[in-house]
Parts: structure tokens; C-alpha cells; sequence
């Protein structure tokens, strides 16, 4: 049985409703926040390489680099070794707009904590803290609790 009713999910989604109103304030929608998130990590890739990264399709790729290009959220370059290919990187603006985006949910989850105790808040953030820690051990070991040795099969379901 789940005790936590996925509620840690549930808050995050709440948190980013919040994001994306302030983010469509600014003028950007999600599959732009979406494709600016991946060239952040990717900088310097094609349109072809965003598609693929994003499971998106060509065309809307291209509409979205051109508008975010339009808005100052990233440049393109000749590639180096191919005149005929671009490639893309996030400016300065698309920095500020991760900044953006962390103080919005920080500011979300500072308001969720004020209706904890101190003592409260304290004890929440340590047992996150160890929940975090458990998740993230969990993932760079492949998930070994969770799936099978044959074929990824789940092994809790």
C-alpha cells in the first residue's frame, strides 16, 4: 500500500502549474520550456538531434527554434564540418529563465512550508532529504529493486 498517495508527485505537478503561468507570462509555452531545457543540456546540437531527443516531430521542432530564436532564447551557428547544418545554443536569456523557473518553485515550496512547525519543517526536510538520496542511489544503480534481470522486467508491480 502506498502511504504517501503519491503526494509527492501531486505537490511537484502543483508546482509546476505555477511555473508554467509564470513561464506563459514571459511569453514561453511548455513544448518551448520542454526544448529549452534539452538544449541547456545540449548545446550546440541540430534540429534533426532536438526531434530526436524531444520524440517530436521535424516540422515542430523547426517552428519552435525559429519563434525561440524570434524571442532571444537561443542562437545558431554554422556547424563547423557542414555549411548546410546549424547548430543550437541557449543564450543568456534562456540561462535566466532556468533561474526563473528555480525561484518560482522555490518560492512555491517556501509557502508550502510555512504550515509546518519549525520543528516540522525540520524533520520534512530530513526525511526528503533520505527519501532523495535512497531515489537518486536507486538510479544510478539501474534500478536493481525494480526490474528483473531478464529482459527489464518489473519486478514489483
Amino acid at each position: 500500500m502506498d502511504i504517501t498517495e503519491r503526494k509527492i508527485t501531486k505537490i511537484a505537478r502543483e508546482a509546476e502549474k505555477l511555473v508554467l503561468l509564470t513561464m506563459r507570462e514571459e511569453g514561453v509555452g511548455t513544448a518551448e520550456i520542454d526544448l529549452i531545457h534539452a538544449l541547456r543540456h545540449h548545446p550546440g546540437c541540430t534540429q534533426s538531434q532536438l526531434a530526436e531527443l524531444l520524440h517530436a516531430d521535424k516540422a515542430a521542432i523547426a517552428r519552435r527554434t525559429k519563434n525561440l530564436e524570434g524571442k532571444g532564447y537561443l542562437v545558431r551557428q554554422d556547424a563547423p564540418n557542414d555549411r548546410r547544418s546549424q547548430l543550437l545554443y541557449p543564450t543568456e536569456k534562456a540561462e535566466h529563465l532556468k533561474s526563473s523557473k528555480a525561484e518560482v518553485e522555490a518560492g512555491f515550496y517556501e509557502y508550502l512550508l510555512t504550515a509546518l512547525t519549525e520543528e516540522e519543517a525540520a524533520a520534512f526536510a530530513a526525511a526528503l532529504n533520505k527519501l532523495y538520496t535512497t531515489s537518486k542511489t536507486e538510479s544510478r544503480a539501474g534500478f536493481p529493486h525494480f526490474r528483473g534481470t531478464e529482459g527489464g522486467k518489473l519486478l514489483h508491480e
